[in-house]
């Protein structure tokens, strides 16, 4: 599924005060690559992930997946395409608390309207693609850091969806875990998924084959990595 912005802009306003979050983003990210969205604090790239992720709509300019124009589509609409088409992974993880591993993986698919025996099929299923299927009935507050990062991606990846959306996902991670992390989004880039992340540490971002360099709201440099580690798909 090919991305692709035409002179985005993304306009707040506060009070008296205008902030231009975006201002004139021109962007394609083709199907199947691992980018990483670089900047200062304030740059834009939350933003400008929030406007991928389908989370908010542009002020001007167009978005398009695929060759579907997403400005033209109302709420529901966008709640149908974030829900089969994009896989959300948070730098806080976003678990349920009072929910098991296995519950928190399901929910992405009560909300598809799938049913129960099948929910937990692909639960366990996505679960073991992260290597936690014998931590399927502890809560968060049972894991790691690390492990709760593994189920908020089992959870991106239960609907199977071809793009992967990260915030700052190995933001509240040590070094081993980051780096395991990181690894699974290199396994499912190796598999075709389209793998999207924002983050502040270079370190991260050297795993992708693509970093993107925000500032000021605009896109300053599109930086290609010919050996970025994420081309090895292992999992540690």
């Amino acid at each position: 599924m090919t991305i692709a912005l035409k002179n985005v802009t993304k306009v707040y306003h506060m009070g008296d005060t205008t902030v231009h979050a975006l201002a004139g983003v021109n962007l394609e990210i083709i199907a199947g690559e691992l980018t990483a969205i670089m900047g200062p604090s304030g740059s834009g790239k939350s933003t400008l992930m929030n406007i991928l992720g389908c989370l908010d709509r542009p002020t001007s300019g167009s978005y398009s997946i695929d060759g579907l124009e997403v400005g033209g589509l109302n709420d529901d609409e966008l709640a149908v395409m974030r829900n089969q088409k994009i896989g959300f992974v948070f730098q806080n993880f976003n678990l349920l608390p009072r929910m098991s591993a296995l519950q928190n993986v399901s929910l992405p698919m009560v909300y598809a309207g799938v049913s129960k025996i099948e929910r937990i099929e692909r639960a366990e299923q996505a679960l073991g693609m992260v290597g936690l299927e014998e931590r399927k009935h502890h809560r968060p507050n049972e894991l790691s850091g690390g492990q709760r990062q593994r189920v908020a991606i089992a959870r991106a990846l239960v609907n199977n969806p071809a793009i992967i959306m990260a915030d700052e996902p190995t933001g509240n991670l040590d070094s081993k875990s980051g780096n395991e992390i990181m690894d699974i989004f290199g396994k499912l880039n190796s598999q075709g998924r389209t793998i999207i992340l924002v983050t502040h540490e270079p370190e991260i971002a050297a795993y992708a084959r693509r970093i993107l360099h925000v500032r000021d709201g605009q896109l300053v440099r599109d930086e290609k990595q010919e050996g970025a580690e994420a081309c090895s798909g292992k999992v540690s």
